[in-house]
This record gives structure tokens, C-alpha cells and sequence, in this order.
């Protein structure tokens, strides 16, 4: 007996929806009217983007430029294969291993999702980087001021620090050294995105800095009520709402994509901005380090009178002033000081001497920045357009579209930079990195690891965690944050300071993951999941066993299968309950799943097993709003279509589940109106379900047919009323009409199909004859009198004999 989705699949019948054409068309007559959902009136989200002036947008250049990464078509995107279509991995080996065969007992670095821009594996690569901290004197933001950018010297900056030029070699923790072509490091304002630590028990909460982001009240939203998610969610459903507007005639329309299924080969746009949306601007928060500042840039220009003066007050303002960063947060970092000169009216010998009095006061951490004062034009020979930052975070995104709602002649917010400058930006960076950020980093990590970690991973260290654990000796400070014990760095006011062991060990794992050495990262991070559990600090467990986790399934294994499942079930669940019990951070938890599901879709196996039951576990929390519920239910039609079976016969694929995850794709997209999307995943649906004999498909299936074809109902309404309203009706209706006469056209294959797939199993058992059998029929013929008689007989109730054929 043949499991459903090992049935090999049919090249040659198109996509059946039902038993039969005629039933299914009167089955769609039968259906009742349902008004259409209006996702404007149950989504608090799209509430107040359901009046937007699209047309008005569209014609703003500012706007369409935003929308450009979401808008191209799937086919014309490069292509991510899925690890079962890479030799290397190979989808033709059936295990019980979380992570498939033995090809991928390499790290996912070597798969070529590691490289696609888009991918989620791309995305967590140059999401976790370092971070840099802008800092400038007023006569630098003003130089940077006349050349169009309002941002200050930050924003001219930031865009190349996304696309570091050339390679970076970089060493591990034993040595060893290798080199990344995609390295790139995070520019942030000085001060910016502080998340202030939940205290414990009664304690009161520590008032922000001044100065800083959250103390201005221009911080990031507050992960504990999901305000972060709602950005990502409102700044995506924009895209959505803009591209349904283009696609159904409003303006200059690409490709049309309603007879496309999903691109299971490639990420979805709207997932990847999904994604991106929300791994951009990590808080600076106490429980893990990313956010940190690695170094900071501080610079001045050549028309300050008292060059060497204001950068010791910089320093000073940074390190002890008003905008200092708040105590959990190392103030040891790198500074990193640059001298920007006006090439246009300053004198360059000047600059250079002013430049060598800065090394000798100041050291070799120095850089010699030259930019024209003018402004650059569109016009001019030598001028190039900035390149866009990828990595806006929701709310600058979401504030330059709502200027453009606002205002119908808003400008062009694309900026022009003349080549000149763009390459001493580059130069700068470069060297920066290069020279000075990635040696400090792997400095530290080594020191930090002889001198701390080492430490506790031997067998003092062993002692030193029961001495905590059961507070042997224990010192004075007493038991008033909540539990923790008398012996515990944690502070009460909920962080470690940057001095103790903890807070040393913690930036020592997260500069580890950053440099890409997992196998350090992952031990550091286990190492500390049980002294953070020791002191209850949750939110510190949660993040360590998070990223213990991802490091886990992103380095080599040599681990059997059975503590490799366990491992990482294990860690993945202690994070969620922490994250979303004993912190109620949404935000954390969301995080931990999607990127825990990408994950263990890539390693293949089984392991696209325990991605969807993640997912699913993401969809029962709740975390996310109307349009991630509808992309994560596309991506796991993704997992499911991503793995190949093995053999002719596809043994172990998950054709009738990515189908099933279809439909509930194509349900979601239509509450909230979204009907080129769910065009796409019912395409998809047909597409599985076509794959599958008929006797294995879904017109087998009474009420999931008419469920399907109520969906199809529906969507040809909603696009037959998009083109009313614009007036016209060569798109939503006829594509609605040709599904139809495709399933007209599908009836008579399924049969014959299957009579030959039974008897390409008997002949792969090894039998000699097996050739002779294709002459022969399996069972004995019956005359048509006969069959009827009997059919008579059985009172017109239509059975066949047990192998379906009739």
C-alpha cells in the first residue's frame, strides 16, 4: 500500500481541482454569495493605510523606489536552491536525522543559500555584525549638511558599511584563518535604540541616559507589547497593498502573476522584507551584546579652529559626559578618530600636518577622510546615487512613506554622491575594519578566553558554578531581586555590569558569533545558559540558548541524531518559555522561531519535520499579526515543497501537506484581500496536488473540493471587482475563467497513469521478466455487460474492486 505522498508524479496531467468539471461547476453555482473581508476593518494594522492615495504614490519616484525590491516578479530573482537540490545534500537519502545525511555534516556556510541575497541564512549572516557608533562634532554635520544629507555624517556613512568592499579574512580561536567575501559591519547613531532592562521584583526601574534615544522618547518600540512587530507587520503590509495596486492596473504593471505558483526556489520578497524589517535596528539591551558598540567613530573637519581640543571633549562626552551609554554597556571600546577634509576649501597641507599631530596624540586608530563640500546632482558627470540602506529599521521606513501620504510633492528622498567621495568612503571603511575593528575583535576574544571562560570550563570552574548554585560561603549582598542567590552578579536592577564574568563571557560568545567561529560561540553560550539559570535572570537564559541554538545548527555536527534533536529541542524551548512567560517578550520569541524553522529547513532530513512543527508552535503563540500569519503559513508550504523524495516513486516527500499549507495560505491572503498572493498559493496547491494520482488527490475529498473551489469563487470575485473599479477586465476575470477551463481539461489522464506506476514497482523488485508484465493485465479482464450487472446488483451503489481502477 502506497503512502499518498510517495506516489510518483504526473507530467503529464495538468492541476484536477475536483472528481469532475461539471460537479465542480455546479458545486460553485450551489455556493452562497459571502461578502468579501475586508482586511481595513479587523486588522488595526492596515486600518489606517486602507485610504492611502496609491495612485499619488505610485507616481512618487520616492515611494516606487521603496517598493522596487518587493515588486519584481519571482522569475526574474536569482534562484536559492533547496538543500535537497544540491548534489551535496541531496534529498534522496531517508534518515532519521534531524539534519539528513551525512553530506551535511558541514556547516550551512557551504550551502548556497549562505551567499543569496534574501535567503534567511543571508540574513541572519549580515544581521548579527558589528556595530559602529557615529559620533561627529557640528562642523562635520554641517559640512555633511550642505551636500543634501540631513542625517549628518551617519547617513553618508551607513550605506557602505552594508557593502564592505573586497574580502576579510579573519581568525578563529585556534588560529585559523579564512577569508568572506560578504563581511560588512552595522553604522548606527552614537546613543540610539537603548532598551532599558525589566527590574526585578520591587526595584525601580534605572532612568534612561540622557542624551539617548529611549530618553528622548525616540527609542525602539517596546518588545514586551509587540509595538516592533507592529512596524514590521505595517511596514510590509504596505508593500503588499502597493503591489496589488500595480498588478491590478493602477499604474505601470509588471509581469502578471496570477497563473504563477509560490517560488519555492527563491524567498519570497515580502518574507525576506519581513525578515529584514525584523532583524534591523537590535536595541542596545542589557541580555546580549550585538547592539553593543564594537567601536566608534569619532570625527571632526578641517574647519574646526580647535581640532585636537574637540576631540578630547568628543571622547570625554562619550565616555563620562551626558550621552554616555548606560552602565551595562562596556565603555571600553574603540575609538576610532577621522579627520574629514573639505577639498574644496581647505588646504590639504593643513590637513595633512593636522592629521600627524592626531596620530602622535591619539595613536594609529586615525583616518584621513576627503569630501567635496558641494552638493552632487543628478546632472554632473562624476556623480553616482547613494546606495540605499537595506537595513532601515521599521520605523525610518515607515516615517519617509507616511511623509510621502502626507505630502504629494514630497521629494525624491534619493541622494547623489560624487564618485570621488564614494570611493574614499569605501577606502575608509575598509581600512577601518580591516585595521583596526576585526584585529580588536579577535584580540579580545582572545583574551577574554585565556583569562575568563578557560576558567570555567575546568574543573575550578565546575566548583565555582556549585558554590553559586547552592551559595556555598556566600557573600553578603542579600537575596532582594527575586530569587537570585546571595553569591549572584545579577543585579537587581535587572542586568550583569560589563566587569563581571558574565557580562565578559556573554560579549565574548556574541564577538565569537559575529567573527563567524560557532564552534566558540555555542560552547560560551552553553557555559552560560546554566549560570543565568542559576541567577534567574531569564531574559539573559532566553537569548543564550537562543543563539546557542542557531550556532548549533549552523556549525559542523558530529553528534548522533537522538542528542542532536535533544539538544536543540531542548534549547529551543527553554528560550521560548522564557521569552514568552517569565519576560513576555514577543519580539525575543518571535525571533528565536522563525530563525530556529529557516534553520532546520536548511539542514534537510527530518529536519523540515521539526521546522513546520516549530512553525506551527509560532502560529499557536500568536506573535505575529494578519500578514506574518499568511507568509509564515506560505513558508511552510515552502518546508514541505523542499522535501524531495527519494527514488522515482519520491518516497518521503510532503507533497499533500505543502499543498494543505497552500490552501491555508490562499484562505488568510483573502480575508485581508490580498488576492495576487492568494492567486499564487492556489496555484501552487493545484501544482501539488497535480503531482499526485488521482486517487491520492484532492478531488477524492467532498468538502475539501468545495472548499477549494469556494476559495476560487471568491477570489474571482475579488479580482472581477479590482477591475471593475479601474475599469478593466482582461486580468482578474479571465485568469479566474482559465482556471476553470484548465480543470475542463484534466480528466482523462489519472487512470492509465497508474496502471503503469504499479507496474514499475513490481519490475524494480529485481524481477527479470518484469519487461513482459507491461503486456499483460494485472488482474483479468471483465467484460462491460458484466460490470454493469454487477453495479445493477449492488443497487446502484458504485463499487469497485479494492485497487480503485474499477
Amino acid at each position: 500500500m502506497q503512502s499518498p505522498d510517495n506516489a510518483s508524479p504526473n507530467p503529464i496531467s495538468p492541476m484536477p481541482l475536483a472528481a469532475s468539471p461539471m460537479k465542480l461547476a455546479k458545486q460553485r453555482q450551489s455556493l452562497p454569495s459571502q461578502p468579501l473581508p475586508n482586511s481595513t476593518i479587523n486588522d488595526p494594522l492596515s486600518a489606517s493605510t486602507a485610504s492611502l492615495p496609491y495612485r499619488d504614490r505610485r507616481s512618487n519616484p520616492s515611494t516606487a523606489s521603496l517598493f522596487a525590491s518587493t515588486l519584481t516578479p519571482p522569475g526574474s530573482r536569482s534562484s536559492s536552491p533547496a538543500p535537497g537540490s544540491r548534489p551535496a545534500s541531496g534529498g534522496t537519502l531517508m534518515t532519521g536525522s534531524v539534519f539528513g545525511n551525512a553530506g551535511f555534516k558541514h556547516s550551512l556556510l557551504d550551502t548556497a543559500a549562505a551567499d543569496n541575497p534574501g535567503d534567511p541564512l543571508n540574513l541572519v549572516l549580515k544581521s548579527f555584525v558589528p556595530h559602529v557608533a557615529v559620533y561627529g562634532s557640528e562642523d562635520v554635520d554641517e559640512l555633511v549638511r550642505e551636500k543634501g544629507f540631513e542625517g549628518g555624517l551617519w547617513e553618508i556613512l551607513r550605506p557602505f558599511g552594508e557593502r564592505l568592499q573586497g574580502r576579510v579574512t579573519v581568525r578563529d580561536s585556534i588560529g585559523g584563518s579564512k577569508s568572506w567575501d560578504d563581511f560588512s559591519v552595522r553604522l548606527v547613531r552614537f546613543g540610539e535604540g537603548v532598551e532599558l532592562p525589566e527590574p526585578l521584583g520591587g526595584a525601580s526601574r534605572l532612568p534612561p541616559p540622557l542624551g539617548t534615544a529611549s530618553a528622548n522618547g525616540g527609542g525602539a518600540a517596546s518588545p514586551r507589547n509587540g509595538g516592533r512587530i507592529a512596524q514590521v507587520e505595517a511596514v510590509v503590509e504596505r508593500h503588499l497593498s502597493y503591489a496589488e495596486s500595480a498588478f491590478m492596473g493602477h499604474g505601470d504593471r509588471p509581469a502578471t502573476p496570477v497563473r504563477q505558483g509560490l517560488d519555492v526556489d527563491a524567498t519570497s520578497p515580502y518574507y525576506s522584507l519581513y525578515l529584514r524589517r525584523l532583524l534591523s535596528g537590535i536595541p542596545v539591551a542589557a541580555h546580549e551584546t550585538f547592539a553593543h558598540p564594537v567601536a566608534s567613530v569619532v570625527a571632526i573637519s578641517s574647519r574646526n579652529p580647535a581640532p585636537i581640543e574637540t576631540l578630547r571633549r568628543l571622547y570625554a562626552e562619550t565616555s563620562q559626559g551626558e550621552k554616555k551609554l548606560p552602565v551595562w554597556v562596556d565603555p571600553e571600546y574603540l575609538r576610532y578618530y577621522v579627520l574629514v577634509h573639505d577639498e574644496e576649501r581647505s588646504d590639504i597641507t593643513k590637513s595633512m600636518a593636522l592629521f600627524e599631530q592626531m596620530k602622535r596624540h591619539l595613536g594609529l586608530h586615525c583616518h584621513l577622510l576627503r569630501l567635496r563640500s558641494s552638493q552632487s546632482a543628478e546632472t554632473d558627470d562624476d556623480s553616482i546615487p547613494l546606495p540605499k540602506s537595506e537595513w532601515m529599521t521599521p520605523a525610518e521606513e515607515l516615517e519617509i512613506l507616511e511623509k510621502t501620504d502626507e505630502h504629494e510633492d514630497f521629494a525624491d528622498h534619493t541622494r547623489y554622491i560624487f564618485e570621488s567621495d564614494a570611493t574614499a568612503i569605501r577606502t575608509f571603511i575598509r581600512e577601518m575594519v580591516t585595521s583596526s575593528i576585526v584585529p580588536t575583535m579577535e584580540r579580545n576574544v582572545s583574551v577574554w578566553n585565556d583569562q575568563v571562560a578557560s576558567r570555567r570550563r575546568g574543573l575550578s570552574g565546575r566548583f565555582m558554578s556549585l558554590s553559586k548554585r547552592w551559595a556555598f560561603g556566600g557573600g553578603s549582598r542579600t537575596s532582594s531581586s527575586g530569587g537570585s542567590n546571595g553569591s549572584s552578579n545579577f543585579e537587581s536592577l535587572g542586568f550583569y555590569r560589563p566587569d563581571t564574568p558574565e557580562a565578559i563571557m556573554r560579549k565574548l560568545a556574541d564577538y565569537a558569533f559575529m567573527l563567524r567561529d560557532w564552534k566558540l560561540a555555542m560552547s560560551t553560550y552553553d557555559l552560560l545558559r546554566g549560570d543565568f539559570q542559576n541567577d534567574k535572570a531569564w531574559k539573559y537564559h532566553a537569548a543564550a540558548s537562543e543563539m546557542a541554538a542557531l550556532a548549533l545548527l549552523i556549525m559542523p555536527q558530529n553528534m548522533s541524531s537522538k542528542t542532536r534533536i535533544e539538544t536543540i529541542n531542548g534549547m529551543l524551548e527553554q528560550a521560548l518559555y522564557s521569552y514568552t512567560i517569565r519576560c513576555g517578550s514577543q519580539f525575543g520569541a518571535l525571533r528565536c522561531l522563525v530563525l530556529a524553522v529557516e534553520l532546520l529547513r536548511l539542514r534537510g532530513g527530518s529536519g523540515i519535520d521539526e521546522a513546520v512543527k516549530l512553525g506551527i508552535r509560532l502560529l499557536d503563540e500568536r506573535l505575529v499579526g494578519a500578514v506574518g500569519d499568511s507568509l509564515l503559513k506560505e513558508r511552510m508550504a515552502v518546508c514541505y515543497a523542499s522535501k524531495t523524495g527519494m527514488g522515482s516513486q519520491a518516497w518521503g516527500s510532503r507533497r499533500r501537506k505543502s499543498a494543505f499549507w497552500s490552501v491555508l495560505g490562499a484562505e488568510a491572503w483573502i480575508k485581508q484581500s490580498k488576492f495576487i498572493q492568494a492567486q499564487r498559493c492556489l496555484n501552487e496547491a493545484r501544482k501539488m496536488y497535480s503531482s499526485l494520482p488521482s486517487e491520492y488527490g484532492v478531488q477524492k475529498f467532498v468538502y475539501a473540493s468545495e472548499f477549494m473551489a469556494q476559495l476560487q469563487a471568491q477570489l474571482k470575485e475579488g479580482l472581477s471587482l479590482h477591475d471593475n473599479g479601474t475599469g478593466r477586465h482582461d486580468h482578474g476575470g479571465g485568469g479566474g475563467e482559465d482556471v476553470e477551463e484548465e480543470v475542463v481539461e484534466e480528466e482523462s489522464v489519472p487512470l492509465d497513469r497508474r496502471r503503469s506506476r504499479r507496474m514499475s514497482l513490481i519490475t524494480a523488485q529485481g524481477s527479470a521478466g518484469g519487461a513482459g508484465l507491461e503486456t499483460a493485465p494485472l488482474t483479468p479482464l471483465v467484460p462491460a455487460h458484466l460490470l454493469v450487472t454487477d453495479k445493477e446488483k449492488d443497487g446502484g451503489n458504485g463499487k469497485t474492486d479494492k485497487d480503485g481502477f474499477g
